[in-house]
């Protein structure tokens, strides 16, 4: 954190100050680690297994709040007899099909409940790149469809359950949750912590120590973790872990608590906010799947639940619709859903570029990213550039994906030659962040606003002018034909501003904010309706722009630290700054103790009384707590006074997940695709569910191979900026950090012969690169299984190019492509290599090593 997100970083430096214990486990030691008071090196992707052992830790020594997992969680939820755990099937749930490679999450539901497909949690439905091989290994060839527990298609709502399942408040029956917990976890001890993570056992007990301590009434622990817990085939699973320990300790929903997802930019937020991922709408809604979805009755009921404030998705979808096709989004035609696209599989990143490679996909657009050396698998990345018709790329400079035809690895290998790429590249300059105005969303849901400091240059463009004036032009072209109905009936008229015709990005705040029937701004989403009287281009920002006020652009200085309605960006939703914050208090809404009263009931205030405190109430204010909800009640109505997570369809935090996970309804430990080790806790080695692309032009390194015994990890650097386009033409930056470098234990540097400052070869089966050689004691050889491990650590911001005054072999280019089956995301923090001293071949003979390792 202090190394990736150092402005964040100050709040842990202050809370250490004022007496706060600070633990950093992370493969390497950093300057975060030089600030906390323990550092737990850890082996890159075991991370389930430290959390399963804490969470183990909790339950066999009673130590959860329990009044909080009673009244808060679904503990005492009672789940199907069919359902089978990891520990009778060695490593798999029930419902695993291994021919699709799938789970079916029927057996998976509450007792008397139904789950998965076609009941009430819905469907999913994901496409494979073909099968085979041992469990996720799809081979390339053919594709298909596979009926699965579909993450994606809820939303932020979820999966649909009974909102009142059968409960055991006594926990003691052999199937509720509490109890299917014990037994997951009890194999996940700190013996098999110190087997499998390489962190000693007095280091587990002095972690457990510290964090059930400073959890209950009067204490909370948080947590705080970014792409290395996300980056892996269990990914998803690694959050849910952390959400399970922190919910049995009662820290979710209180100050001081949670779980802060720390993102790497000032706007990633706001880019799933506001999604560039292929199968969500804004404010989390699920993408429509072709056939599936045909009208709108028939999307919103398979949508996630209508219990829970996503009950309320009527109204949000509608909103949306209207804001984006306006008058000609009638209740008569489904409010014009019918112009939205349609899923039909997997529409990915990595499945983009396996159609590349193939020939399905023939135009690309690249805006602000650089594939061609920031993506797992730079080699396939860029033969898939060098199959298109056209690409578009749009950057500050001439970063590699837009240069690779002239001057990438390819060419040197001989694998391709510049006279035999077709592909047409367009580059357009673009506007940097101090040239443009609008909104940064950041990673604590912050909105603030930025002014524009310049003008920019020359030809550069900001994005929204880009797209703006991009949609204009090709409105200009439509026809009458009804193809092109959804285009020309787009609300496409923001106000132009300045020079070049910029289009307002006020405007474009105010509509996703959303305006009401007398054409005002709205003020909440609760103010959104069904029928089409209400617009709003994002039901979560719903409310910064309310008043006619832009609420994002507030700079009231010290009004954040009372916490009462700061002035200081605005946070969705409601401008509220902690999610979930009816937990915070008691079932009787009196905080659960004074040092930590955040929101609490006010029996005398209002009219009937109301939640008041220190947040905006994540409840509604007027709703008592002991309110019981009638027979049939939909949306918050479904929801009892004492149900704190009202985005869940049962107000419940949950321990266990009855249906919206593509890989188990609990997390389980699985090595990553590529491990030098053992799992000693299953039969089943990997994640069953992965997603891999078993593809020549990206091979896999043999699980458990002599040729490849290194864990290899890779990070970023406080001094450069992602693949290093931004901050490598920089003199002051390039000074700093001036070469990759790959760091490298003083017992690996000594048993393979390498010296500091010297260069180093790292191999895998995908390519092999070059990097000068760190010896430091910030990476220690761990000991696991009987033996030790080497990790070797990796920074991933160079490349040949990008105008860049360093530069250097691209680290990306050794990752494998395997994949999160819930989200799509790369396991690019847990793989293996081999290691050489000295500089890589060139030319034909760097192919020839390569080929060597793989017939290896």
């Amino acid at each position: 954190m202090a190394e990736c997100h150092p402005v964040g970083f100050q709040w842990v430096v202050e809370a250490k100050a004022r007496g706060a214990k600070v633990f950093h486990i992370d493969p390497r030691f950093t300057r975060t680690s030089a600030i906390a008071d323990r550092h737990l090196p850890i082996r890159a992707g075991s991370d389930i297994v430290l959390l399963g052992a804490l969470i183990n830790h909790v339950l066999a020594n009673e130590l959860d709040f329990r009044e909080y997992v009673l009244a808060y969680t679904n503990a005492s939820a009672i789940i199907s007899e069919d359902f089978g755990d990891t520990e009778d099937l060695d490593g798999l749930f029930s419902g695993f099909d291994p021919e699709t490679r799938a789970y079916d999450p029927s057996s998976w539901a509450y007792e008397g409940g139904e789950g998965g497909e076609g009941g009430e949690g819905g469907e999913g439905r994901v496409e494979e790149a073909g099968a085979g091989g041992e469990h996720g290994e799809h081979l390339e060839g053919g594709a298909r469809h596979a009926e699965v527990a579909g993450a994606e298609q809820y939303g932020s709502g979820g999966a649909a359950a009974p909102s009142r399942p059968p409960t055991d408040p006594t926990l003691r029956h052999p199937r509720c949750v509490y109890q299917i917990l014990r037994r997951h976890f009890a194999r996940y001890t700190p013996e098999t912590v110190a087997e499998l993570c390489g962190i000693s056992r007095e280091s587990f007990a002095e972690l457990a120590e510290a964090i059930t301590a400073n959890s209950g009434r009067e204490r909370t622990t948080a947590w705080a973790y970014a792409v290395g817990w996300t980056q892996h085939t269990v990914g998803a699973q690694y959050i849910r872990t952390a959400s399970i320990l922190q919910l049995l300790l009662g820290n979710i929903g209180r100050p001081g608590g949670g779980i802060m997802a720390l993102r790497g930019h000032a706007s990633i937020q706001g880019s799933t906010d506001i999604p560039t991922l292929f199968n969500l709408l804004p404010g989390y809604l699920p993408m429509p799947h072709a056939h599936r979805h045909e009208g709108l009755d028939d999307y919103l009921a398979k949508a996630g639940a209508d219990t829970g404030f996503w009950g309320r998705k009527r109204c949000y979808m509608v909103s949306l619709l209207k804001a984006w096709w306006g008058d000609a989004a009638t209740e008569e035609n489904d409010f014009r859903f019918e112009h939205l696209p349609r899923l039909t599989g997997d529409h990915g990143h990595f499945t983009t570029v396996m159609g590349q490679i193939d020939g399905t996909v023939k135009g690309y657009f690249v805006v602000g990213e650089n594939p061609a050396v920031g993506s797992s698998g730079g080699r396939a990345q860029r033969l898939g550039l060098a199959n298109l018709d056209w690409l578009v790329v749009r950057d500050l400079t001439l970063v590699e994906t837009a240069t690779f035809w002239k001057d990438g690895p390819e060419l040197e290998t001989g694998e391709t030659r510049t006279e035999d790429i077709a592909t047409e590249v367009f580059f357009l300059p673009a506007a940097s962040h101090v040239e443009k105005e609008g909104t940064f969303t950041n990673t604590q849901r912050l909105l603030q606003w930025r002014e524009k400091a310049l003008e920019p240059p020359g030809d550069c463009r900001s994005d929204l002018s880009f797209y703006y004036h991009l949609g204009k032009r090709i409105r200009r072209r439509m026809t009458d034909d009804e193809i092109d109905r959804p285009v020309r009936e787009l609300t496409w008229d923001y106000p132009e501003e300045g020079e070049h015709a910029e289009p307002s990005a006020r405007a474009v705040l105010r509509e996703i904010n959303g305006t009401g029937p007398d054409g005002r701004a709205l003020s909440a989403y609760t103010e959104l309706r069904p029928d089409g009287s209400t617009r709003c281009g994002c039901w979560i920002y719903c409310g910064v722009y309310a008043d006619e006020v832009n609420q994002a652009a507030r700079r009231r200085p010290g009004s954040e630290q009372s916490r009462v309605a700061p002035e200081w960006g605005w946070a969705w939703p409601a401008n509220r700054r902690l999610l979930y914050n009816r937990a915070s208090a008691d079932p009787e809404g009196r905080p659960w103790s004074e040092r930590k009263a955040y929101v609490w009931w006010d029996p005398d205030k209002g009219v009937k009384g109301e939640w008041t405190g220190l947040d905006v109430p994540d409840f509604e204010r007027d709703k008592p707590p002991g309110y019981l909800p009638p027979e049939g009640a939909l949306a918050e109505a479904a929801l009892a006074g004492t149900d704190p997570f009202i985005m869940q369809p049962d107000g419940k935090g949950w321990l266990f997940a009855p249906a919206g996970l593509a890989d188990g309804p609990l997390p389980a430990h699985y090595e990553p695709h590529e491990s030098p080790v053992r799992n000693t806790l299953y039969g089943q080695r990997a994640n069953p569910a992965r997603r891999t692309y078993r593809r020549p032009e990206s091979p896999y390194n043999p699980p458990g191979s002599p040729r490849f015994p290194y864990v290899l990890t890779t990070y970023r650097l406080t001094e450069h900026h992602t693949a290093g386009s931004m901050s490598r033409p920089l003199a002051y930056l390039a000074e700093l950090q001036p070469a990759l470098f790959c760091e490298v234990s003083t017992a690996l540097a000594a048993e393979l012969g390498l010296v500091n400052g010297g260069w180093a070869t790292i191999v895998t089966s995908r390519s092999a690169i070059e990097a000068r050689v760190l010896v430091t004691g910030r990476v220690r050889p761990l000991r696991l299984q009987g033996r030790t491990i080497h990790q070797i650590g990796l920074p991933y911001h160079w490349g040949w190019g990008s105008g860049g005054l360093v530069t250097g072999d691209a680290v990306n280019d050794l990752m494998p492509l395997v994949l999160d089956p819930n989200v799509y995301i790369q396991e690019s923090k847990a793989m293996t290599c081999d290691l050489r001293p000295g500089r890589r071949p060139t030319g034909r003979a760097l192919l020839d090593l390569i080929e060597e390792y793989r017939d290896g």
